[in-house]
């Protein structure tokens, strides 16, 4: 957005409205608050100019359930059960668990906000000039606004150079003094705390003032339910509270008589009185070593308090002026640099709508929304630069969540957990050509905090061994089948860890080799048997030795023994039992050890999500579409590494994989042409849901791009699910989804008409953040399409894979003219600068390698003649793909293409 008058920003978002996030039953209103974040401690903020809520966050804030989080026998045992009922089709089969019931599920444990801060002006009047806004480059939120007293203004942002939030009030422009209360709001009037089915009851709290106002605390013991490992543990919140030239007090407000709240004084709160400037400084954090919850009440002082404020004050030191006060744009300075590189890194433009393009939130909304058949282009614009700015606020320790890293509510929809089957791969589409930095370090965290279980479901569903099974769900801290029933039989989606080490795998094929860093959040001490390609994993001394080098080779310590251990599945289910035989047909033969010419492995059981075949009333079936390609694009995946790597036995281990994929099923294609989504003669094609599971193929693979057949029946797939899905169109997911296969299809119209429907009606709230359904109906808070509308524009105006560019694969024909700067390519070069002109038909590349004799085939998808390379004609080369160019790069070495 360009500079307007008085903006307190070149690039940021605005409205002249907010919704104030009341203090009890606040239902849904903290949605249209601002956020910041550095990846790990954010905030949501209201912005209202006099009661003001300050939602804080914690990235590993984790509820407790009392379900146990192990995976039960049964689930081993059953095995041969479903191999033998999924072969007959005896789709009345259940799941049982030892007592005879068919549902088996517990549940894992949930996100939750932090301490709700609540800041009330005493100097109220009447508000003119409202404004809100969020600054992209510095991660910073503001307010500002008019009354009686004077002209205010407040801004906040989240640190990544100190991990911490923090807020600057001013005196008003006419010198009003700042007269507030600051205060901490109780638990059980927070937003779906109190929703009938809460568990929150359970928990014990106080809040917390120090004598002399210092700070304001929240600390608070989870339910102490036998097997948690969060049974001793719990959270804090604490704000240090810094006051220029007036005075602050602790004072107790009337008590609510909450019972949750079991401190001595109920209601502490502090006083403000007649200050120039107030900054609040603040950081939240969990521990398990709270002791017992027995003992909680009578406690005086809490370890985790004490950190919190001890950091927080080495914050308001670190930042001093030479007259001893905080300095506020001191302390902006080091994160902003870190933030705004990451932001700045891609810069997105389309020509059109510029009359709206210096518009407000609600304006652009409405706009668009006036228009439904086609995309505002400043609506595009500024939602990108939005998802952009969030997915960077909540990435670096961890995996985006389903909220992102947001939630004003108790008990929020699916738990705000991270989905692996969709959510978090929609999430996390845009991190690696979007040229980011953090994003890529905390998803590789989570995965590695998570593959200890990962490797104990294949364990205990398939009875492997050195092999990982990904779950479809994860609240972070674990990721077991601990979720399944015979409607979500989670236990047999085989695709999960090849589709979720891609992005890994990409970030490679971006950035080539790295050192990634050991943290904590790794969990690196569990993971000893998983680093290695070796069946037992790294001897004591190796992994003595990794450990002193305080990081991660990305090739040999990460993505080639985990690639192993994805592919070590592919070859551990297949089983010379099941097959098909050279008709096609499925087959069964107990005993048989091997398979004969023309013969082809089952992939059985197998689940593709959430669908079933029509006349069989069961989901868990075989040959899923998904598996077959998850199994394909695993097995290159390792290949590619072995030869990267080059350890010693890798030509054998290569020899395997590709005899492996020589026998993996073939994909099946029903009559009108369209790839099925299960590779199965006896099921028949169901095209009423809104999954996209069989379109793997495309995306995330790369399969359709250089085979035009499998492409074609890949579109057809995708338009008989535009003819016949009638249940279910309202998940963002499902048209981010759709939007990211139809990149890859090379459909730009396509695009257009899977982002418009959450863009027309309710998907967007006022602070641009997004909804889980078009018609919000879920109720649920969620980035699906706020990250997602960003990979699916990467992808429409950049296609790339190790070796090969295509620019403008899939540019809708209403973005005449445009521009995209800085995108990454997977094959180590920089996209400095991509600009179009569909009325010219011209198209200029300027591409950057950052490695020697990088080869590259080139293509628009434009219509083109000739191409211009540093200002001379190149030869234009025709295969079956059609035409494109063959570039040898130099590292750092700018070169430009035009196509004509």
């Amino acid at each position: 957005m360009a500079t307007t008058a008085g903006r307190m920003f070149e690039k940021g978002n605005y409205v002249y409205t907010y919704t104030e996030v009341p203090a009890s039953n606040p239902g849904y209103a903290w949605r249209d608050g601002m956020v910041s974040g550095n990846g790990e401690n954010g905030y949501i903020t209201s912005g209202s100019p006099y009661s003001d809520s300050f939602i804080f966050q914690y990235m590993w804030f984790n509820y407790p359930s009392g379900e146990p989080r192990f995976i039960p026998g049964e689930l081993t045992e059953q095995l041969e059960d479903a191999r033998r009922n999924v072969f007959n089709q005896n789709d009345q089969w259940k799941i049982k668990d030892e007592n005879g019931s068919t549902r088996i599920r517990t549940f894992y444990y949930s996100y939750h906000p932090g301490h709700q801060l609540r800041l009330n002006m005493s100097n109220r009047g009447s508000i003119s000039g409202y404004e809100r806004w969020t600054n992209y480059e510095t991660a910073e939120t503001g307010v500002r606004y008019a009354d009686e007293y004077g002209r205010w203004k407040r801004t906040s942002f989240t640190s990544r150079a100190d991990n911490v939030s923090i807020t600057k009030l001013e005196q008003s422009s006419a010198g009003s003094k700042l007269n507030m209360t600051i205060s901490i709001d109780d638990i059980s009037n927070m937003s779906r705390a109190r929703n009938g089915t809460s568990e929150v009851t359970a928990l014990q709290y106080k809040k917390l003032v120090d004598p002399q106002a210092e700070y304001i605390a929240q600390i608070v013991h989870y339910p102490s339910y036998e097997g948690s490992e969060l049974s001793n543990g719990g959270y804090a919140g604490l704000t240090q509270v810094l006051v220029v030239n007036g005075t602050k007090k602790r004072v107790l407000l009337e008590d609510t008589n909450e019972t949750m709240n079991v401190g001595s004084d109920r209601n502490p709160a502090i006083q403000i009185i007649d200050a120039d400037a107030v900054y609040l400084i603040t950081q939240s954090n969990r521990t398990n070593k709270m002791g017992r919850i027995e003992d909680f009440a009578g406690m005086a002082h809490y370890a985790l308090v004490e950190q919190l404020f001890q950091h927080t004050n080495a914050v308001a030191q670190k930042y001093k002026d030479p007259d001893g006060r905080f300095d506020y744009y001191a302390a902006l300075a080091p994160h902003a640099e870190q933030h705004a590189a990451e932001f700045n890194a891609v810069r997105f433009s389309l020509a059109g709508e510029d009359a709206d393009k210096n518009a407000d939130n609600l304006a652009l909304i409405h706009a668009q929304q006036a228009t439904v058949s086609k995309i505002n282009h400043a609506f595009v614009e500024q939602v990108y630069n939005q998802g952009r700015y969030a997915m960077i606020c909540c990435s670096g320790s961890s995996a985006p969540r389903l909220y992102g890293m947001w939630t004003g509510e108790w008990n929020p929809g699916w738990r705000g957990i991270y989905t692996l089957d969709a959510n978090v791969n929609l999430q996390v589409a845009a991190m690696n050509t979007g040229h980011m930095t953090q994003a890529q370090l905390g998803y590789i965290a989570f995965f590695l905090r998570n593959s200890p279980d990962f490797e104990y479901n294949a364990r205990m569903a398939y009875g492997m061994h050195d092999a990982l099974q990904v779950s479809v769900n994860s609240d972070g801290d674990r990721g077991m089948h601990v979720e399944y029933d015979n409607d979500y039989p989670f236990e047999y989606w085989n695709a999960g860890a090849s589709w979720c080490l891609l992005p890994i795998y990409e970030y490679w094929q971006c950035y080539g080799n790295r050192k990634i860093p050991i943290v904590e959040s790794m969990r690196i001490h569990e993971l000893q048997s998983l680093l290695s390609v070796n069946d037992g994993g790294l001897t004591d001394e190796e992994f003595s030795h990794l450990l002193r080098k305080g990081y991660l080779d990305l090739e040999k310590d990460i993505l080639l023994p985990l690639l192993t251990k994805q592919a070590n599945f592919w070859e551990q289910i297949c089983t010379p039992e099941y097959y098909t035989d050279t008709n096609g047909n499925a087959c069964h033969q107990s005993g048989k050890v091997s398979l004969n010419p023309g013969e082809k492995y089952m992939i059985i059981p197998a689940y593709s999500p959430e669908n079933n075949p029509i006349g069989y009333n069961s989901t868990i079936t075989a040959n899923a579409t998904m598996d077959i390609s998850a199994a394909r694009d695993g097995l290159l995946m390792v290949i590619s590494m072995e030869k990267a790597v080059k350890r010693e036995g890798y030509e054998a281990a290569i020899v395997k994989w590709e005899a492996l994929l020589e026998l993996l099923p073939d994909y099946k294609y029903d009559v009108d042409g369209a790839l099925r989504e299960w590779a199965m003669n006896e099921y028949t094609e169901n095209n009423n849901h809104r999954h996209l599971s069989h379109l793997y193929v495309a995306w995330p693979a790369y399969e359709t791009q250089n085979n035009k057949a499998l492409a074609t029946a890949a579109k057809i797939a995708l338009e008989n699910r535009d003819k016949y899905n009638t249940k279910d169109a309202t998940a963002g997911h499902g048209w981010m989804h759709k939007a990211l296969v139809s990149a890859r299809l090379k459909e730009g119209e396509g695009i257009i008409s899977s982002l418009l429907p959450m863009m027309t009606d309710g998907g967007y709230y006022t602070s641009l953040m997004t909804d889980h359904d078009t018609n919000r109906r879920n109720h649920c808070y969620c980035t699906d399409t706020s990250f997602g509308v960003v990979g699916a524009i990467n992808e429409a105006l950049l296609f790339s894979n190790t070796g090969e560019i295509e620019v403008l694969p899939a540019v809708p024909s209403d973005w005449q003219s445009g521009s995209i700067d800085g995108l990454m390519a997977r094959t180590q070069v920089e996209v400095k600068q991509l600009s179009w002109d569909l009325l010219s038909g011209i198209a200029q590349v300027t591409l950057s390698s950052s490695i020697d004799e990088n080869t590259i085939k080139l293509s628009a998808g434009i219509p083109w003649t000739k191409a211009i390379v540093n200002g001379g004609e190149s030869e234009v080369l025709i295969d079956e793909m059609g035409k494109h160019i063959r570039l040898t790069l130099s590292a750092d070495v700018n070169v430009t293409v035009v196509f004509i």
